[in-house]
């Protein structure tokens, strides 16, 4: 994790150097983030108290000191008075009387008591297993904030996305009500039939309900963008159209070996294997004899008896203790056994977790790797698509125009030009967050990407929202 923290900290000292803007860009939204998303201090906190856990175990194998007193007052008499008769007077008179708290006697007394484990297998054991856990949670850490970057670019994005397919389905509705308003003219004058103003005013009802539908999704994404760093964001920075487009650098092998030396869920898989052999280790150790060093200091005083103007005991004393002490379990009703079995199948499971975490990994680096070519080659088909729909979309406005075409073609080539704007918008988006995805899955993403992402962003000169 350190690497990543150190990566972090340098990032963040970029961020405060960032010339500021009217319109709030990734790199700000970023540190906002890495400070009010409650997801990741949720994380932080389960980390620093499951780090506490360490800190437990090797308390088993320390010196363990104590300080204890005690004060009390001791009393005793006979249950019930005596009595006997006076030979002179012949009257009975109590001799003695019976148990009071009154008369008594005071003691107190304080000691220190020391003990040390000089041969304790299981608690060893223990606290390796906790250490081998701090590391896996400390990797499982570090992929939160790497999946906080992923997130808030993955909420940037969808903002930005939202924000093109508006601004299209805004076009389209101006196009479409253009063609509306020259059909009804047209239709005035005998040019079309009054089945192509129905066709226009369908065609312009739906772009504008897609509209209104696009409105909402935007707000939603908005929405979801403060949700992460807690306070609103009604202008961001855009995507420059100029932002290159470009294949995976390196082959695949390649890729799938930094993903095994730097994924972060297979470190942590690793390290949670250690840790339940070593927890393993500790169970088998339960049936071996301990041996622990335990000392005291006493020290104790008491109030001395005076009965019959003769004074008895009382004084101060001192008194010391020093032992070894070796304890051998021999039977506990079954239950270390049924521990060390329990130790043995977590053991089990956690092997089986590294392998299908190294599988996941080969599997999901695999499909970044092609998804990231593909959306390359899929951009520059839309690119194309749209100089297609584009030119098929002049030829039919022609041909409405001299008679070969009607309104229906008309409004299918619109159509398929508008499809391919908004096509072509989700496609430049889709390959921005794959190309994340790419590096996070193979452990490899930091704030730096988004720095070097942030370079690519520039003031809208009119938001629509």
């Amino acid at each position: 994790m350190r690497p990543l923290v150190k990566t972090i900290g340098i990032a963040l000292t970029c961020l405060l150097t960032l010339p500021s803007s009217y319109a709030d860009d990734l790199a700000e939204i970023l540190d906002l983030a890495l400070d009010n998303d409650p997801a990741l201090r949720q994380a932080r906190a389960q980390y620093r108290s499951n780090r506490e856990l360490l800190v437990q175990g090797r308390a088993a194998l320390l010196p363990s000191l104590g300080v204890g007193g005690t004060t009390q007052r001791q009393t005793s008499g006979p249950t019930d008075s005596q009595y006997a008769t006076d030979p002179v007077t012949g009257e009975v008179v109590r001799t003695q009387n019976d148990h009071s708290f009154r008369p008594g006697i005071n003691s107190h007394g304080w000691g220190v008591n020391l003990s040390q484990a000089l041969f304790n297998l299981p608690a060893w054991y223990t606290y390796e297993s906790a250490k081998a856990t701090d590391r896996a949670a400390a990797m499982n850490y570090a992929a939160q904030e790497q999946d906080l970057i992923f997130r808030v670019a993955i909420a940037y994005f969808d903002v930005l996305r939202a924000i093109d397919l508006l601004e299209t389905n805004l076009q389209e509705e101006e196009a479409a009500l253009t063609s509306l308003e020259q059909t009804q003219r047209r239709e005035e004058v005998g040019l079309d039939t009054i089945i192509d103003v129905n066709d226009s005013q369908a065609a312009y009802d739906l772009a504008r309900n897609t509209t209104i539908l696009q409105r909402d999704i935007l707000q939603a994404r908005y929405e979801a963008l403060e949700a992460i760093t807690g306070r609103p964001h009604p202008e961001i920075e855009v995507l420059r159209e100029d932002f290159p487009i470009v294949s995976v650098d390196g082959e695949l092998q390649e890729w799938e070996a930094m993903a095994e030396e730097n994924s972060l869920a297979v470190a942590a898989a690793e390290y949670n294997l250690q840790a339940s052999r070593e927890t393993l280790q500790a169970r088998k150790a339960d049936r071996y004899p301990t041996v622990s060093l335990d000392g005291s200091w006493r020290h104790f005083v008491t109030q001395p008896i005076t009965r019959e103007g003769i004074t008895i005991g009382g004084g101060a004393t001192d008194n010391t203790n020093l032992a070894l002490t070796l304890s051998i379990p021999l039977y506990t009703g079954g239950a270390l056994s049924s521990r060390r079995r329990a130790a043995q199948y977590d053991v089990v499971a956690a092997r089986e977790g590294l392998e299908l975490a190294r599988r996941q990994l080969t599997q999901n680096i695999r499909n970044s790797y092609r998804r990231v070519n593909t959306d390359v080659l899929v951009i520059a088909q839309r690119q194309q698509s749209i100089v297609s729909a584009q030119s098929a979309l002049d030829q039919t406005e022609l041909g409405v125009e001299v008679g070969q075409r009607n309104i229906v073609e008309l409004l299918r080539a619109r159509e398929n030009l508008y499809r391919a704007l908004r096509q072509y918008a989700e496609s430049r988006y889709d390959y921005v967050l794959d190309t994340l995805a790419l590096k996070q899955v193979s452990g490899l993403l930091t704030p730096q990407d988004v720095l070097d992402l942030n370079e690519w962003l520039e003031i809208a000169e009119e938001t629509v929202q």
